[in-house]
């Protein structure tokens, strides 16, 4: 296992970028689908799409999945650092961020929230919540609330359906 750049070139420990893996056990690829079998072994190296780093005792962080990533502005903003500041709010039981087209930004954060029952805040706090603890291209620019967040049926929440 090793962290990768987008070259494929190994990265400096403690440095963010792709986990790739290299197994007899990986698999050898999609069914059926050559296109992305390509996309993900390269030269028998499964690209797993995870993006994290590893320290020096050779723990691996797992921080987010590649094609999750918002750029806002040029920034790379990794919805999972939004989510867990947004966590922090009192009111927050689920929240899920996805980046939105904006025709000045290429992208803009958004936010997904339920709220926990018997909880009361709109988007505005939920926002201003946001900013002492993000930079501004990573504080969400729009906040949805809603009773639940679509789910998968093992409980994971689904961004697809949320974007």
């Amino acid at each position: 296992m090793r962290i990768i750049d987008e070259q494929g070139n190994t990265v400096p420990i403690g440095e963010t970028g792709e986990v790739a893996i290299r197994s007899p056990g990986i698999v050898q690829g999609y069914w059926q689908n050559d296109v992305e079998t390509k996309n993900a072994i390269v030269d028998g190296e499964l690209r797993t799409g995870d993006v994290g780093f590893m320290d020096k005792a050779g723990w691996l962080y797992l921080i987010d999945r590649k094609k999750d990533l918002i750029i806002a502005s040029g920034y790379k903003v990794w919805p999972r650092e939004v989510e867990d500041t947004l966590y922090q709010h009192s009111a927050v039981r689920e929240v899920a961020v996805v980046g939105v087209a904006d025709e000045y930004r290429g992208e803009s954060v958004k936010a997904f929230v339920s709220l926990k029952s018997s909880t009361h805040t709109n988007e505005k706090e939920l926002i201003d919540f946001c900013r002492d603890k993000l930079a501004a291209y990573k504080r969400p620019s729009f906040v949805d609330i809603l009773d639940e967040l679509p789910k998968s049926p093992s409980g994971k929440i689904l961004r697809r359906e949320l974007r």
